[in-house]
């Protein structure tokens, strides 16, 4: 047990991103090319749930693309997490914003906390 423990105090970050629910964030995500390149490519939305703990920790980002609402669960200790860039706070209640899956337009906004 306390090999694997090992392991994952190694495999995390040292500078982990300050992410709440409701943030409206920018991740960059490694990608790699056919041709061996890699760049960063942004994913930006809302965080809608953070789960897990120590290297298993994850956090959910959903926007809407083209009409559509895509979502897309992060790894917050992976290494193909290039960066996460928190554009505006969010003001809400709940742990978990499941219940904006449901709404549309406006209403699937989350207000924006004065700092």
């Amino acid at each position: 047990m306390d090999a694997l423990k090992l392991i994952a105090q190694d495999s995390l970050k040292a500078e982990v991103p300050v992410i709440e629910i409701g943030d409206t964030v920018k991740v960059g995500i490694k990608i790699k090319e056919a041709n061996g390149k890699e760049r960063i490519q942004n994913f930006e939305g809302t965080v809608i749930a953070r789960k897990g703990s120590g290297v298993s920790e994850t956090f959910t980002v959903r926007r809407v693309s083209y009409g559509v609402g895509v979502e897309r669960v992060f790894p917050i200790h992976s290494p193909n997490v290039a960066k996460v860039d928190v554009i505006r706070h969010g003001r809400v209640r709940r742990s978990k914003l499941y219940y904006l899956r449901d709404r549309v337009g406006k209403a699937a906004k989350v207000k924006e906390q004065i700092r």
